[in-house]
């Protein structure tokens, strides 16, 4: 089975469905640093990817779109998030960056036999009902059926919530044998078990008392606009909850900061330890991956901010996995019925 993969990012989706045993024919993306890194893994992975565009999804939709007219089993694609989400304005379709208009361009020049698009929980609620609706009439006019549902990473073992809002569609013929993922009977690792090996590396003597803190699953990671400074953690809610965890979320640590033997905090530019955060190491970019479920191998190519954003805009790559199993196994029972 194949994809086309839209606004790929650094590939967090695209992995889960490789893993999930799909051949990506093209990967599509418009920031340069994250098509560099899909072009890094694709090579010293030896992962098999076909063209990784870097270019505008309303460029591809109608230059290069009729070139896969029916030779796609799945489109697949995380379209931008701040249109719907919490964060930002919440401008839905007078978002200049929404781009659910240029997707279902894409279906409908390509028709896939089935579509997955993830987006934010923001996404469900009732101002969006209505654009909802017509992205679904959309779609049952060419012939899908579709289905609307609330995924939280931390079903599919990946350590933190991330709720994210996924919309499968399939031709008519197709979908009554597609059923959703279920979640999975343990719970996900804490973020002291994740992380413990790399808070500890450097022998920091606190490492254990750190990891008793850091007993749950961590509050949803963020990419950051790249309107707002450098990597951190997200807005004052997100912090105090990383707080809780025994993690400073004010920024993103450089890969020399992770604690020495004798680590106490981090030494504000005054010096000192900021009150309430003594014994409280930064997350690294390496450490945000593995929270949202990349293995270690896979390489993120730019500086620490344009890293931690790639990072913090992926789909975790396991839930995506999850997701693509299922669509996979509709698509193959379909085929031993009626081929």
């Amino acid at each position: 089975m194949n994809t086309i993969e839209m606004c790929a990012g650094a590939g967090g989706q695209a992995l889960g469905l490789h893993n999930a045993g799909f051949e990506h024919l093209a990967l599509i993306e418009i920031d340069a640093h994250a098509c560099a890194t899909l072009r890094h893994n694709n090579q010293h992975l030896k992962l098999g990817w076909g063209e990784i565009i870097e270019g505008d999804l309303h460029e591809f939709a109608h230059i290069r779109a009729h070139d896969f007219h029916k030779q796609v089993d799945l489109l697949a694609g995380g379209v931008p998030c701040p249109p719907f989400s919490k964060a930002g304005k919440k401008l839905g379709p007078d978002d200049e960056r929404d781009l659910f208009p240029a997707a279902l361009k894409i279906v409908q020049a390509i028709q896939p036999r089935a579509v997955l698009l993830e987006n934010v929980a923001g996404l469900m609620e009732e101002k969006f009902a209505s654009y909802r609706q017509s992205i679904r009439d959309t779609l049952h006019s060419m012939g899908y059926c579709t289905d609307w549902k609330l995924l939280n990473a931390s079903d599919f073992g990946v350590p933190q919530l991330r709720p994210r809002f996924i919309l499968v569609a399939m031709q008519e013929n197709i979908w009554p044998h597609f059923s959703w993922p279920k979640a999975l009977q343990e719970n996900p690792k804490s973020v002291g078990d994740v992380l413990f090996d790399l808070i500890s590396a450097n022998g920091w003597e606190g490492a254990e008392a750190w990891k008793a803190q850091a007993n749950d699953i961590a509050p949803t990671l963020v990419g950051g606009s790249k309107k707002h400074g450098g990597p951190d953690l997200g807005p004052a809610r997100a912090k105090a909850a990383w707080q809780k965890l025994g993690i400073n979320g004010h920024r993103v640590a450089d890969e020399n900061e992770i604690p020495q033997r004798n680590f106490r905090g981090v030494v504000m530019r005054d010096g000192k330890i900021k009150d309430g955060f003594a014994n409280m190491p930064l997350l690294s970019v390496r450490m945000a991956a593995r929270i949202q479920g990349f293995p270690d191998c896979w390489h993120f190519i730019g500086t620490k901010t344009h890293a931690y954003r790639q990072v913090g805009n992926a789909f975790p790559p396991p839930v995506a996995q999850a997701v693509g199993l299922q669509i996979m196994a509709a698509l193959q029972a379909f085929d031993r019925q009626y081929r």
